[in-house]
């Protein structure tokens, strides 16, 4: 595995900005994150059906826990 597997994976380097750099300056945290994650890579990895599913997948949970963090609120009032 050469040192760029690692440091900067060509498939998270398209442009003139790293997808790590947004994710920690917008401090999207982990969820959001992995959604912006997959969506960058999606056309430079593989399989792009299969990382666009996985950046649904975690916005889908990142949804649900919001709506639940939500519902808890209302019930609370």
């Amino acid at each position: 595995m050469s040192n760029e597997a690692v440091n900067h994976p060509q498939h998270y380097n398209t442009g003139n900005i790293e997808v790590i750099d947004v994710i920690e300056d917008w401090k999207l945290g982990f969820h959001l994150g992995n959604v912006i994650k997959y969506v960058a890579r999606a056309e430079r990895k593989n399989d792009t059906l299969e990382d666009l599913k996985k950046a649904q997948w975690y916005l889908d949970r990142y949804i649900k826990f919001i709506e639940a963090v939500k519902d808890d609120k209302t019930k609370t009032k």
